[in-house]
């Protein structure tokens, strides 16, 4: 995650050649100081990004701000909690906070539905995984927010990862051949995953040099059938359930054996945590 080309990418977004608003009411240099408050309980992502978002206002107007973490990423707080004290040219400030703290608010917000999935699951059940399902141009940074959530990254993208899907296989002609051929380009070091949606598909599966079987969709009772007969038939084979994952549904079948769970919904149903940043202006106290 390269916050520095975030900060820069947000602030052309946002403020581009000024803040007409701030540049017209508070000049530079009036010292200020202010609070980031989590307004609900949550599990702090982000911290990173925020302070690049000042750090870069700065280099931008010549001012200076001082960004200080209370609370580090991956800490889970109560309501009312301080997680970070932000002091320095008010200007700068004011300038950079609407975007720092909706970076905060986004990450906070997945960290926090990340938490809640892998509690779920607990210590002895299986990883929970995020997924692609990501915003285009934030991927670094909602994966992040899952790991700070004690989730796992799933691949990045289509480069370092096969995922063979139904589409592939349609596309080939069959689930077997499909995995022959990933196989033969793969090197060692990159495993071959295929989804299978069936009882059926998942025999088939077995008997390929597939190193990961994605269980996609399937019903509670018959994702413990095709448990079962993996361990029964390639124990080593690794075991991943996708489709329709919620903290509720890990509970119940968290026991089977699978070695994974992923679920798109840690990022994409994720809500933004509810944060504020007032501001004051102060004395200047040694800066």
């Amino acid at each position: 995650m390269n916050a520095k080309a975030l900060a820069t990418r947000a602030l052309d977004e946002d403020v581009a050649h000024g803040d007409l608003t701030t540049s017209a009411t508070i000049p530079l240099g009036v010292h200020g100081q202010g609070a980031v408050l989590a307004k609900e309980a949550l599990v702090v992502a982000g911290q990173p990004l925020a302070a690049a978002i000042f750090a870069e206002v700065c280099a931008r107007y010549g001012g200076e701000v001082r960004y200080t973490e209370r609370i580090a990423d991956g800490g889970a707080v109560a309501e009312q909690t301080v997680i970070a004290d932000v002091e320095g040219d008010l200007h700068c400030i004011i300038v950079g906070e609407r975007v720092a703290l909706k970076l905060l608010m986004k990450c906070c917000g997945i960290a926090t539905n990340t938490r809640r999935y892998v509690d779920a699951a607990t210590e002895t059940g299986p990883a929970v995984v995020d997924t692609r399902k990501t915003t285009p141009g934030l991927r670094a940074v909602e994966k992040y927010a899952v790991r700070c959530g004690g989730g796992k990254n799933h691949r990045f993208a289509l480069y370092d990862g096969v995922m063979i899907k139904d589409n592939h296989v349609a596309a080939v002609g069959s689930l077997t051949e499909a995995v022959r051929r990933a196989r033969a380009v793969a090197h060692h070091l990159v495993r071959v995953e295929v989804e299978v949606r069936t009882l059926e598909e998942l025999d088939e599966a077995l008997n390929t040099p597939a190193d990961v079987v994605l269980l996609d969709n399937m019903d509670d009772e018959t994702l413990a059938e095709a448990v079962y007969r993996a361990r029964e038939r390639r124990p080593s084979v690794l075991l991943e359930a996708s489709g329709n994952m919620t903290p509720g549904r890990i509970a119940a079948i968290r026991d089977l054996g699978l070695d994974f769970v992923s679920a798109g919904g840690l990022i994409h149903q994720a809500v933004w945590a509810d944060l504020s940043l007032k501001v004051k202006p102060t004395p200047r106290l040694g800066l």
